[in-house]
């Protein structure tokens, strides 16, 4: 009989809190786990259960400075973020108002008070497990960020883990459940939870690329012509879904049997030979699974696992999640040969959140039986620690601009309760009208979003390949697909700081402006990453103008266009004007974006040969770039590579260090190949260049409009590179105004090009705002369309 094995099986250690934090009575068990965390037990049977849970996998946490009073009636207990009180044995349940409460916590320095049954009003809520076909009715769990300061995590009802690692329906009369009192301090309100409930885990690095999936019934050969085509037009693609198909199906009607687990030998012979096939060219490979049928006598480990299980060979075995040697024999039987053809992961189709959770644990758990094989799975978001088992799939989406509009907000919200490996449609999956500007705008979002995913339903006249789209579109989609291709090794470094440091890769601005949520302009506003921020464009443009009109609000300090380099004054709002190969995104000064060159396999995501690294001027800076060999668990072993990238800025100076700190070598190549950008820099007078030291002159430089570029070949990854630059003030000073935007939109107007000049001389005088109007308005006299006199009319609004 099959066993889940050594690698599911749990330290109950791990699980039991101190008894020098822990107060104890008949009824209640009160547990202060952290300054700013506190575990609440409520049982009439006086039993109070120490194991694990769907959420909980962590109780040791280091002994918190707390001050304790009691008697035989009230118990007092006070950190510097809260003080509880608590009349003993009362039911946790009383008045729902805060006075009259038997369990209060007041946050300190505050008038904020946390009761059991409080509504917690100021919460901005989490996530969902889907979002097909949202609207109004779609609802968000309960974050953990509040304006309040407080957020309450209820594991009352959770499933059960025990020490085997068997998944067990839970007691639906425990009342278990945590409070976190952090006041401002929401990032190590996060660092609590992740020690609770277990730290986000690495994803692979094929993940950051580019997936695809279609609705449809791919054989060998056409995968074969898929990824060739992709190849052909120079668009990267990392990551191919198989739908349903991949498995046996009715050959009289492919329809049929939404469940299976073995390949379907008419269209794939040789599934090794396949698996092979793409790896060999860098594509990795998920299938989709749905077990709502069953295991049924189709499968080829049917009998296998009949016997296993002891069950009947003359009907399909129910599929059971909370069956005990029914997932063992699953996992062993079913799951685990796929892994051994090579399969990379799996696509979790579940619609059923109990299933969705119990697979999601059991399929994640899984992979630390394959050491060469980092753990990952596909599917919706089971509510339960959900940052755990990345990556989520949100549904099949509408296509519609509404959808688009959702996306940022929904992304941010789920940072909330600390998730941030989402995935969209790109492009939307279903309905809607094809739309060029609305399918660009998406793979822009998705260049900057955490997972980018091209994906349709099943139809002749669903457009996700970009070069089915006109030339423009096709033009920019696959630049931004390359973009995406080359931000992977800034997009895994910052998957290493949401590992190990709690930084969700999406942080939305109301964190640290959270007056700006409830302005519409602005609430969509988010950090990709700690160095960039994005503004994502979600309406269609202006028709007449030819440019999104988009309102941004920049944050304190200096920050650069991330295409341009375009300096930007910060704690401002700004009106600015987008083409459609043009996208909001901003580097704060002294950024430091590490990009890989693509090489001749643009599929590749490996810790690439050949880097750009982009430096932003205005302030001094360290980036350390995080590198391991991308698709094993080696990396908790300590095999990996920190690169500490130094930049100290002075206006007439700007000096970048590149040299690796820690780690242990093999992981990265030996020699690389660097493109410094220094941006929004005028040429300097003097550039030196040296490797340990030494100084050498194997290099070029050259000027690429706005920025300078070093091209150092073949330098030794264990040495470090010095590049130092000297001048008169090479940072380009004059910041970005929106005159410069008004002057492009009129020169593009298909007007007579000496009706353009009489009109910039108006648009750009001197004449007051009244005046301006009236002479635009007279400009009708000379035969310009009124549509164009109304386009400049509006213009004038902004002009500077």
């Amino acid at each position: 009989m099959a066993s889940l094995g050594e690698h599911f099986k749990i330290n109950p250690e791990n699980l039991v809190s101190d008894s020098r934090v822990t107060f104890k009575g008949v009824n209640y068990r009160i547990t202060i786990l952290s300054e700013r965390l506190i575990r609440f037990e409520y049982s009439l049977k006086g039993e109070f259960y120490d194991g694990a849970t769907e959420i909980v996998c962590n109780r040791q946490f280091s002994i918190p400075q707390i001050k304790v009073e009691q008697d035989e009636k009230f118990l007092v207990i006070s950190s510097k973020y809260f003080i509880l009180q608590y009349a003993k044995e009362k039911p946790f349940k009383g008045p729902s108002f805060a006075p009259d409460s038997n369990l209060k916590v007041k946050l300190v320095n505050t008038d904020k008070i946390w009761y059991y049954g409080h509504p917690e009003a100021r919460n901005f809520k989490g996530s969902a497990f889907s979002i097909e076909d949202f609207g109004a009715e779609t609802q968000l769990s309960k974050g953990l960020y509040s304006t309040d300061g407080f957020a309450m995590l209820d594991d009352s009802h959770s499933m059960l883990i025990d020490n085997d690692g068997y998944m067990l329906a839970g007691d639906a009369k425990r009342m278990d459940f945590y409070l976190f009192v952090y006041r401002r301090d929401f990032g190590l309100c996060l660092k609590d939870y992740f020690t609770l409930t277990g730290f986000p885990p690495m994803i692979p690095r094929y993940a950051l690329g580019i997936w695809w999936y279609r609705d449809m019934i791919y054989s060998f050969d056409d995968t074969k012509k898929l990824i060739q085509t992709f190849n052909k037009n120079n668009v990267p693609i990392s990551v191919l879904l198989l739908g349903e198909f991949w498995h046996k199906k009715d050959k009289n009607n492919y329809n049929l049997y939404k469940t299976g687990y073995s390949f379907n030998p008419e269209l794939f012979k040789n599934p090794k030979e396949f698996t092979k096939y793409m790896h060999d060219r860098g594509v990795r490979i998920g299938v989709n699974l749905d077990g709502v049928e069953g295991i049924s006598a189709r499968e080829d480990a049917y009998l296998r696992i009949c016997d296993d299980i002891n069950a009947s060979t003359d009907r399909v075995i129910p599929f059971r999640v909370l069956d005990r040697s029914f997932m063992a024999s699953y996992l062993d039987k079913l799951i685990d040969p796929l892994y051994e053809l090579g399969i990379d992961f799996f696509w979790l189709d579940s619609k059923d959140e109990v299933t969705t959770r119990a697979l999601n644990y059991y399929h994640f758990n899984d992979y630390k039986k394959f050491p060469e094989k980092r753990g990952m799975i596909f599917s919706r978001n089971g509510g339960k620690a959900a940052h755990r088992y990345p990556v989520h799939y949100s549904g099949e989406t509408k296509v519609s601009w509404d959808t688009l509009k959702y996306l940022p907000y929904f992304n941010s919200t789920a940072s909330n309760i600390g998730m941030s490996w989402w995935s969209h449609d790109v492009g939307g999956f279903k309905s809607g009208i094809e739309d060029g500007e609305l399918y660009l705008r998406y793979a822009e979002l998705a260049t900057y979003s955490p997972i980018f995913r091209f994906s349709a339903k099943r139809g002749a006249y669903y457009k996700r390949e970009p070069w089915r789209w006109d030339m423009k579109t096709y033009t920019i989609v696959k630049d931004y697909c390359k973009l995406r291709q080359k931000l992977i090794p800034y997009i895994y470094t910052e998957n290493y700081k949401y590992h190990k440091n709690c930084l969700p890769i999406i942080q939305p601005l109301y964190y640290y402006y959270p007056e700006l949520f409830d302005e519409p302009d602005f609430r969509n506003e988010y950090y990709f990453g700690t160095e960039l921020l994005v503004a994502p464009i979600t309406k269609p443009k202006d028709q007449i103008m030819n440019r999104a009109i988009e309102k941004i609000f920049l944050p304190k300090g200096i920050w650069y266009n991330f295409k341009t380099g375009k300096k930007f004054n910060g704690d401002k709002r700004y009106t600015l004007f987008f083409k459609d190969e043009d996208y909001p995104v901003y580097a704060k000064a002294g950024s430091i974006i590490p990009l890989a060159k693509l090489d001749e396999n643009i599929n590749n995501t490996n810790p690439p040969k050949a880097m750009e690294i982009d430096v932003f001027p205005g302030s001094s800076s360290v980036y350390r770039l995080y590198e391991d060999d991308g698709i094993s668990s080696l990396y908790e072993e300590g095999y990996y590579i920190i690169t500490a990238i130094d930049f100290n800025y002075a206006k007439d100076s700007y000096s970048l260090s590149i040299h690796p700190v820690e780690g242990k070598t093999g992981i990265i190549p030996d020699v690389r190949d660097y493109n410094i950008r220094f941006r929004n820099t005028r040429l300097p007078d003097r550039i030196n260049v040296s490797i340990n030291g030494d100084i050498i002159k194997d290099f070029i430089f050259y000027e690429d409009e706005n920025d300078v570029i070093i091209e150092i070949k073949n330098v030794d990854t264990k040495k470090t590179l010095d590049v130092n630059c000297m001048g008169n003030n090479i940072e380009i000073d004059a910041a970005r105004i929106i005159n410069e935007d008004i002057n492009e939109i009129i020169s593009d107007l298909p007007i007579d090009t000496l009706l353009k000049e009489r009109m910039g001389s108006i648009v750009f005088s001197n004449l007051s705002l009244s005046k301006k109007r009236i002479a635009i308005r007279k400009l009708k006299n000379t035969g310009v369309d009124v549509i164009f006199i109304n386009l400049v009319l509006k213009l004038l609004e902004y002009v500077e």
